[in-house]
This record gives C-alpha cells, structure tokens and sequence, in this order.
C-alpha cells in the first residue's frame, strides 16, 4: 500500500511524526508540506471577518490570545514529548522520502506531485479543501482524522464544541473519506480516549484522540485498502458544521464541566493544583 501525506509545515508532531508512522506499515511514497503566504493569511482573515462578524470575530481572537497565553505551553512540551516517542518506536524512511513544499495544495506542482507517487491512500492532513483533481489520484482513497464525531461534529474544531455541549459521548476523532463535501464522506472509524476537561485544552484533547490511536488507525487503513472495511451508517443522524473556538464558549464549557465534576463529587470540587480558572464565572441557566 503506498501513501502520500499532506500537512502543513507548522506543527512538528504531524510534520515529522506521522511521517515515522505511515512508513511503519505502508510504502511512504510522498509528503507534501503546506507552507501559506501572507496573502492566503490576510484572505482566510478576511473571509472570517466577513462571515462572523466584528463581534464574533473578536470572540475568536480573544480566545487564540488565552490559548497562547495559558495553554499553548502546555501543548507544545506534551506534543515535543509525543514526538520524541515516535522516533524512538518507528524507523526513519531510508532512502528519504520525496518531499514539496508548497503554498498550493491545489496547484498543478501538487498534482504533478501526486501523480508521480501513485498513492493508494492519501492522508490529508491540512486546513484547505482540496479538489477533486487532487484527492481522486488516490486509488484507494483520500482520507481525513477529522477531530471531532461526524456527521454531528463538522468543521476542524468538533472535539471543541462536544465539549462546549457537554456531549462527552462524542468527543473523538472520525475517520472519514474526502468526497466534495465538507466532512460529509463515509466514516470509517470512529476512535477516542478518556479526558480530563480541567488539566487540558481543547487543541490537546483533540491531538490525542489521533496520536493515542495510531496502530488502530493504521489497522483500518489497511483494511480499508485490502476491502475488508465497510463505511459505518450514518444516515438519519444530526449533521451540523461548527466554527472556530471562540472564548465565550470556551468559558461555558469550562463552567458547565466544574458544574458535572461537583455533582460527581457530591458538591465539591477540588481543582487540581496547577489549574487555575482565571476567571469568575457567571451564573448559568
């Protein structure tokens, strides 16, 4: 089985660590590394500022300022750690693998790119929609570890706001087949681990569900390959697509998750006590 991932250059646990993974069981054949320009940076800001609003808009950028400013840290030791664990257990791809670099997920050096790896199994690791010319090259398929349940958790943020909702029952990662929706393709595999709403953010949650589930993931890619994997039902189900994380909903989450850890407790909670909420949080209906 020969596969091809595309990822994006900032975030070193998927840039370097599925890399070691995928060629543990597959044929690694290409990496496509995704590197945005200002100018797609300034769009993407735009179009944001556009669709939410300036009220919401703001809600947004409050929230990646606190995320920066009191998780961030956090995150970034725990996925350097993780990724240290995947070069101890796998095997660096020898000869390299053939790597692009590129701002166009889309444009003709990717496709030329594609082409020229013939993957089975393109695992898409990235923020951009990619067209149909680029995730039809893959024989077997073009897959995402979207984070989040689908169809009722949409959009790169779904292990957010089942948190927000308290629907702990669906916080997790959906293995899904790209088709011309948006996360609407047929889902796989479903996969999850415990969490604990208080000592971890919501970016550290969701990277877990992927990297605390690997060889069951490799597994099902295999027999998705081989035929053996039959897409799950899920026709009937709630669908909705969510947006960005946004700091109003993020203080809701983390107040209605000291509410249930008090009524689990018999109605006291003892925080941890390297957690500090940093706010006093209103009353909620």
């Amino acid at each position: 089985m020969r596969t091809l991932l595309i990822c994006h250059h900032d975030v070193p646990l998927i840039r370097e660590g599925l890399p070691l993974w995928l060629n543990s069981f597959s044929d690694l054949a290409g990496v496509i590394v995704l590197r945005d320009n200002r100018t797609q940076v300034q769009k993407r800001a735009r179009r944001q500022l556009e669709r939410e609003g300036a009220l919401r808009f703001t809600d947004l950028l409050l929230m990646r300022l606190w995320y920066r400013l009191r998780w961030a840290g956090r995150d970034t030791r725990w996925q350097a750690a993780r990724l240290q664990e995947l070069r101890t257990q796998y095997a660096a791809p020898t000869p390299p693998v053939p790597l692009l670099e590129t701002s166009q997920p889309n444009g003709g050096a990717a496709e030329q790119f594609i082409a020229q790896a013939r993957p089975d199994v393109i695992l898409a690791c990235c923020k951009h929609i990619l067209k149909p010319r680029i995730f039809e090259q893959a024989r077997t398929g073009t897959f995402v570890m979207h984070p989040g349940i689908v169809p009722e958790y949409r959009n790169a943020h779904g292990c957010f706001w089942a948190l927000v909702h308290g629907d702990l029952g669906r916080v997790g990662m959906s293995l899904l087949k790209i088709d011309a929706g948006i996360d609407t393709g047929p889902v796989y595999g479903y996969f999850t681990t415990p969490v604990n709403e208080w000592t971890e953010s919501h970016i550290g949650i969701q990277r877990r569900m992927t990297f605390e589930n690997l060889p069951a993931i490799a597994e099902r890619l295999v027999e998705i390959h081989n035929g053996t994997a039959r897409p799950i039902p899920t026709a009937g189900r709630p669908s909705a697509e969510w947006g960005q994380p946004t700091l109003s909903a993020y203080l809701r989450w983390k107040w209605d998750a000291l509410r249930r850890g008090r009524r689990e407790a018999g109605g006291t909670v003892n925080l941890p006590q390297n957690v500090q909420t940093g706010f006093e949080f209103p009353a909620v209906r």
